[in-house]
């Protein structure tokens, strides 16, 4: 596999990610337990929103067939989106949300930290660009954790059930296929695999904290990353879609 091809491919699941978390983030706006929440939670949805459109517009710079960030997010199929099944969860009741933030968040960090430092110069730049960023999310889900976790009967049985929901798809963010190896050879991104030891002792420490168990988590699920997604994101397309999909020549 030739560099350009798997750089488009890696800076596309990149974006994909950010993304289709940032929709799924949006559906709180107004809905949030307090203002406060709301606000941060809407936050964090622009921050994913910035970073998707810095990934997207770079993975048709290097596509090189005229596609910029809205035309990779709005004019693919289910099919063709790369993100990993992680971020198309539903939201479910708070304590789901926080579940899917804190897990994703926790690898993102570092997962950015090793990019920040890439041979490629601009993809070096966005992940420096957004660590800021990530970090405070993955503070903001890991306090959350712990609030729901160590609160109340009704708050910690929630925490857990979200927690449960999410643990199938942790296994996928550690995945290498042989777009990771064409570009670790290269320097571009490291070995994921090489995180998962600080991961899990992120995720220990926050359970800890929070006065929940961190049970062996369950067979993993794959395919995201090859187009394999679930039901979700279908849904979530049809929403975010629909304007450029029903208008294909209006412009902002």
């Amino acid at each position: 596999m030739d560099r350009d091809t798997a750089l488009f491919e890696y800076l596309v699941r990149l974006g994909d990610d950010s993304l289709i978390l940032s929709q799924q983030l949006s559906g709180w706006c107004g809905h949030a337990p307090t203002l406060e929440v709301d606000l941060s939670v809407a936050n964090i949805a622009l921050d994913l929103l910035g970073q998707a459109t810095l990934l997207l517009d770079y993975a048709g710079e290097v596509e090189g067939k005229g596609r910029d960030a809205d035309k990779l997010a709005f004019s693919r199929d289910a099919l063709k989106f790369r993100n990993c099944l992680l971020v198309e969860q539903p939201n479910g009741d708070f304590a789901q949300t926080v579940a899917r933030q804190f897990i994703f968040s926790t690898w993102q960090r570092l997962l950015y930290q090793g990019l920040s430092q890439s041979s490629d110069p601009q993809l070096a730049g966005i992940a420096a660009k957004s660590l800021k960023e990530i970090s405070y999310h993955a503070d903001w889900a890991a306090e959350w954790v712990v609030r729901l976790g160590d609160g109340t009967e009704e708050s910690r049985e929630r925490m857990t059930n979200g927690l449960d929901w999410m643990w199938r798809f942790v296994g996928e963010l550690f995945e290498t296929d042989e777009i990771d190896s064409a570009l670790g050879k290269l320097g571009i991104a490291g070995p994921k695999e090489s995180l998962r030891t600080d991961f899990d002792a992120a995720l220990k420490a926050t359970l800890e904290a929070a006065s929940l168990p961190l049970e062996p988590l369950p067979t993993p699920i794959f395919g995201g990353r090859t187009g394999h997604h679930s039901e979700h994101l279908g849904h979530i397309l049809s929403e975010m879609q629909f304007l450029p999909r029903a208008y294909p020549d209006a412009v902002w």
